[in-house]
């Protein structure tokens, strides 16, 4: 088992994945998910006492009930799993800080943290100012995206 220290947990999700798929009656045996995964009986027993796995395993669990075993549910799965590697490139002085870059800008779209454009001129994560004139002009709208560009101009 990867003790690294970018492995956060004693578990990892394929394995949680692979537990799933198991009791869901994929044929495969608890001692052949054991053995490929490099882990014991006690440490399933005690991957079993956490709430997180546990969840893990219960999700898994529904998305196979509902969806069938899919190529989205494993390349999700598989994502999981790489999000350690991205972690270690990321934190890596041997990685130039251009790769650094576009793995945490990616991370950031794969967590739907980005501000969507149409938020923004929604007024959501951005700034809008109304302008009144007077009575004699009509009002204008300024709204402006999160770095502090313009977006758009109304004249209501």
């Amino acid at each position: 088992m990867d003790t690294s220290p970018l492995n956060h947990t004693k578990w990892t999700d394929r394995l949680a994945f692979d537990i799933a798929l198991a009791l869901e009656g994929s044929g495969e045996s608890v001692d052949e998910i054991k053995q490929r995964h490099g882990v014991s009986a006690a440490a399933l027993l005690v991957f079993n006492k956490d709430p997180v796995f546990l969840k893990r395993v219960m999700n898994y669990r529904d998305d196979i009930r509902e969806n069938g075993l899919t190529f989205k549910i494993k390349a999700r799965s598989q994502a999981e799993e790489l999000l350690t590697t991205s972690w270690g490139l990321i934190h890596s002085p041997d990685v130039s800080a251009a790769v650094k870059a576009d793995l945490i800008k990616s991370t950031v779209k794969w967590a739907g943290l980005e501000v969507k454009a149409d938020e923004a001129v929604a007024g959501v994560g951005g700034v809008k100012i109304n302008i009144n004139f007077g009575n004699a002009a009509a009002p204008m709208t300024l709204t402006a995206d999160v770095e502090g560009e313009a977006v758009e101009l109304d004249a209501e």
